[in-house]
């Protein structure tokens, strides 16, 4: 089963991707993560993905096309059961990997589009923390799902942080090129006929639920 699920930054996309992959036995691919971890260690990919991510913008879609091919052709057992988290952002992307598919006789199997007001997003992404333990890596939210100890991860007792382009004057940013250069993929998978749309604004237990109804039809 192969998985996207979309959203702007801030609606729940790397919570759910977990919580599908633990459900179903799948693989989950975070570009985000993926990204950060090449910033971590100066890679070229990351030298050339900082300077974006931190102004809010999206990673050019050659070097993020780049980036995930690579990864799957590293691995390419990845693609027997894939949850993807933040790729697509683009159309262009979208295709790519429709076509990078198609190549190896697979499909997108279904798209599940995280919705949430504007309002909601800035909010969630000012109060967004991270485990520190990157084999962990949680995430918590101040407002709605804080850790039971201050700065602490409950699961593992490591440190929590909060990203360095986690702040308002870049959330408004990355919420003005969703709308502009990722929003138009929810018409593009609802054409293909793969998208449900699911309102991200509930308690989290109550989105889970809704994307497991929708998922178990997939199995």
């Amino acid at each position: 089963m192969i998985v996207i699920v979309l959203g702007a930054p801030g609606s729940g996309k790397g919570t759910q991707c977990k919580e599908i992959a633990k459900e179903y036995k799948i693989n989950h691919i975070s570009m985000g993560d993926i990204f950060r971890k090449n910033i971590e260690q100066k890679t070229k990919i990351g030298v050339e993905a900082e300077s974006y991510i931190n102004e809010g913008k999206l990673v050019p879609d050659d070097i993020a096309i780049f980036t995930l091919e690579t990864t799957l052709n590293n691995d390419i057992d990845l693609l027997k059961g894939v949850v993807l988290d933040g790729y697509p952002r683009t159309l262009i992307q979208a295709k790519s990997f429709d076509k990078y598919l198609e190549e190896k006789n697979l499909k997108v199997d279904k798209v599940i589009n995280l919705t949430i007001s504007d309002q909601e997003i800035v909010s969630r992404v000012v109060n967004r923390r991270i485990c520190s333990n990157q084999e962990c890596g949680e995430i918590y939210n101040l407002k709605n799902n804080p850790p039971k100890v201050d700065n602490i991860c409950d699961k593992c007792g490591a440190k929590l942080i909060k990203r360095k382009d986690d702040n308002e004057k870049t959330a408004l940013n990355r919420v003005e090129v969703y709308h502009a250069q990722t929003e138009p993929l929810i018409d593009y998978y609802n054409k293909k006929g793969i998208l449900t749309t699911v309102m991200g604004m509930g308690n989290l237990e109550d989105t889970v639920n809704s994307i497991r109804e929708i998922l178990d039809l997939q199995t």
